[in-house]
């Protein structure tokens, strides 16, 4: 493969920083994404990683006809996209439980589903959906290790999944479990993990089906556990970092062959001294959650990433390296996700070429 696949001929007409995105890189994500999961049939991709229509729409051609969000926003991009099937991962609190009956009732072509972990959200669902006249289908958010939502796969779970299966307003779907927490870079220790931590959740599923209640579906975890949750019976995965690829989970998982396909660039804005360059890679244009290196600089070796600011991002460097104000810099982030939305669009770069540009359409938390 060609070592310098991210360059750009064209790269003076960017204004930087900018994100670029690759299309052709994207597809080759997307087809190993299918190939791994053995075909379209369980494939639930989040969309967070992108936020993008034009990416929902190289998956749709690809016959994957379900997904899965993270904000109404993003429920509604899928639904003007024409998705069939549409899980919202997120609790709605609030207005945010009517804000869901109005897409369901705005997008009657697309069946919208999102998920519930206690009680109080179980009433307020059958509340509004009482008051709207539509039923909203609810899955039941498990924690099995991540600590992050859910409700723990006890016999309270299961009388929580009896609470939405006699609702008379509610529809009952299944089981949400997303299991993030399991990042190990060894593929045998990540599955013996996965395994392990996933038997409470289908003992769970055996205890709720005693009360005479089928649990039809799971929709269980994201990339690096996509590929072990795919050989299970009754099971949807939702892979969603996989069809950017970023350099956090591409030097963690090296079972897992995707393409990088989302490069920043930059440049130099400053030699402060002979030791120290300056690159425009603040915090407004890159993930800065991370430890340093937030990036991985493709074609700027030996820099040591010491201090992030706003708009500036400080490397120490070898004092007699040739390093000057303007030169162009390619990275890659070390968390995709949350880069993507600093920037109103990505633009796209095809045989190394600028081509034309994508709005990240669903930026924002508001549809």
């Amino acid at each position: 493969m060609d070592k310098d696949w991210y360059r750009i001929n064209n790269v003076e007409d960017i204004l930087s920083p900018s994100l670029v995105v690759f299309p052709e890189r994207i597809e080759a994500n997307i087809k190993l994404m299918i190939k791994i999961a053995g075909g379209t049939d369980i494939l639930r991709p989040h969309i967070k990683t992108h936020k993008i229509a034009e990416i929902i729409n190289m998956q749709l051609d690809h016959g994957i006809t379900k997904f899965k969000c993270a904000t109404l926003s993003e429920a509604e991009l899928l639904a003007k996209c024409n998705a069939k099937d549409v899980l919202l991962a997120m609790q709605m609190t609030g207005i945010g439980v009517y804000n869901f009956i109005e897409l369901v009732s705005k997008y009657p072509e697309t069946k919208f589903s999102t998920i519930v972990d206690n009680k109080k959200s179980i009433v307020k669902f059958n509340e509004a959906s009482k008051k709207s006249r539509i039923k909203a289908s609810l899955w039941l958010d498990i924690n099995n290790g991540n600590n992050r939502t859910g409700i723990s796969p006890t016999n309270e779970a299961a009388l929580l999944y009896r609470d939405i299966y006699q609702s008379s307003n509610l529809i009952v779907k299944g089981l949400h479990v997303y299991d993030g927490h399991i990042r190990d870079s060894d593929i045998n220790i990540r599955k013996e993990n996965c395994d392990l931590q996933f038997e409470k959740v289908i003992e769970l599923k055996e205890e709720i089906e005693s009360l005479g209640i089928e649990v039809k579906t799971i929709v269980a975890g994201g990339t690096p556990t996509f590929p072990i949750h795919s050989k299970r019976d009754n099971i949807e995965v939702s892979p969603g970092t996989s069809l950017l690829w970023d350099e956090r989970y591409g030097g963690l998982f090296k079972d897992l062959n995707f393409l990088h396909a989302g490069v920043l660039v930059g440049s130099i804005i400053s030699r402060p001294s002979e030791d120290i360059i300056c690159l425009n890679f603040g915090h407004k244009s890159v993930a800065s959650e991370m430890e340093f290196p937030r990036l991985k600089l493709l074609n700027m070796k030996n820099l040591k990433q010491i201090s992030h600011s706003e708009e500036h991002l400080v490397c120490k460097c070898d004092k007699g390296d040739d390093f000057n104000v303007g030169d162009i810099c390619y990275a890659i982030p070390m968390h995709i996700c949350p880069t993507v939305p600093k920037y109103k669009k990505v633009l796209t770069v095809v045989d190394n070429k600028l081509t034309g540009h994508w709005l990240v359409a669903a930026r924002d938390y508001n549809n």
